[in-house]
């Protein structure tokens, strides 16, 4: 460690505040030290950088444009400190963490109510969830648990499979007695809303019902469910989407299927995590609660055909 460059987390504290106040002596009064210090701390990182961070032009403190290039990396690393001693304070000394990766939607709609039971049986164990909408290198981001949705084989990962997705048509009810739809190739001269990473789900929702139309692939496409949803509530368009994503809305009728027809898809929702973890108590425990809830109520978010 000796040989490396590293401002210590004082100088760069001070150096921050000085940019931020464009003023050593308020930042002085911020972090409760003298001027001097301040000044003294930031003339350490100008020696080790070996460049000037500020210049004062008519006794008022700019930086310079090196300066204003390492504040923005010296807020990332003191964001991050202060991020990781927050989580840090948070564990109790016999907490165990367990990193679960999940889809936004899936873990919003779908996984949180199922939390509770698992921290009320499991105070030992302290979850710390991120969210992910793509699939990703467990061990190379330091997950333990995640959630995919696909076809169920990822590479030297265990898998079990919680929900089958089956996709509706939803609209608002403003939307549809504005225009009334009477056959499902009606929905076709509506506004299409899509999923981005879905963008032949309309398409096959038309010709699973042996519709053709050259306007399956149009109209407005979101990179995530809720905004897509809260378009649809509001009026914007007609939106495919996965019945457990809209469950809420459409027991409250802001939401109303724009047509009976279901398209239920190969993929499902997974449960994956490293082979290797699976021996771990936190792991398992997961593992078991999660599989557990699903099949008390298997076609949760599905609806007979």
């Amino acid at each position: 460690m000796a040989s490396r460059n590293l401002p210590s987390t004082a100088a760069m504290q001070c150096f921050e505040a000085a940019a931020r106040h464009m003023s050593f002596t308020r930042a002085a009064d911020e972090l409760s030290l003298t001027q001097s210090a301040v000044s003294k701390q930031v003339a350490h990182l100008e020696s080790t950088l070996q460049h000037k961070l500020f210049r004062r032009v008519r006794r008022t403190l700019v930086l310079t444009p090196e300066g204003a290039i390492f504040l923005s990396d010296v807020r990332k690393v003191l964001a991050q400190i202060e991020m990781s001693t927050h989580a840090i304070m948070t564990y109790s000394g016999n907490s165990e963490v367990l990193k679960v990766a999940t889809l936004p939607s899936f873990g919003s709609r779908w996984l949180a109510d199922k939390l509770p039971p698992f921290l009320a049986a499991n105070p030992g164990i302290s979850l710390e969830f991120h969210d992910r909408v793509e699939d990703f290198a467990l061990e190379q981001q330091d997950i333990d648990i995640a959630l995919f949705y696909g076809h169920g084989s990822w590479p030297n990962l265990a898998c079990h499979k919680l929900v089958d997705e089956e996709m509706v048509a939803v609209a608002a009810p403003s939307l549809l007695a504005q225009h009334p739809i009477h056959t499902a190739s009606d929905l076709a001269q509506l506004q299409l809303l899509h999923l981005s990473t879905r963008p032949d789900a309309w398409h096959h929702w038309f010709a699973g019902q042996q519709i053709t139309t050259d306007r399956s692939y149009h109209g407005t496409r979101f990179e995530t469910f809720p905004m897509l949803v809260r378009t649809a509530m509001a009026g914007g368009g007609v939106a495919l989407v996965p019945h457990f994503t809209v469950d809420e809305e459409l027991a409250a009728e802001r939401l109303v299927l724009a047509w009976p027809h279901r398209l239920y898809s190969e993929s499902a929702y997974y449960l994956v995590y490293p082979e290797h973890l699976g021996e771990l108590g936190k792991v398992r425990r997961f593992v078991e609660h999660i599989t557990a809830s699903a099949a008390i109520n298997p076609n949760a978010g599905k609806s007979t055909r």
